[in-house]
């Protein structure tokens, strides 16, 4: 069964897919029915529907 994760900017996203720099983790800026992500290893920021965030999703670090 699929866990249930509540988003929130800052959190950071470990996805299953990593991105072409190689990092896995992806920082929250925002969240709506497209999140706003930032990219841990290389900057890059891009705009991605939530079903997919949800579907990709692999783990969730809270802010501290």
């Amino acid at each position: 069964m699929k866990k249930e994760y509540t988003y929130e900017v800052g959190d950071v996203v470990t996805m299953k897919k990593p991105h072409p720099c190689g990092s896995k983790e992806w920082e929250i800026l925002r969240v709506g029915a497209d999140f706003r992500l930032k990219c841990m290893g290389c900057g890059h920021q891009i705009m991605i529907a939530r079903k997919l965030v949800e579907k990709n999703t692999k783990d969730l670090k809270k802010k501290a």
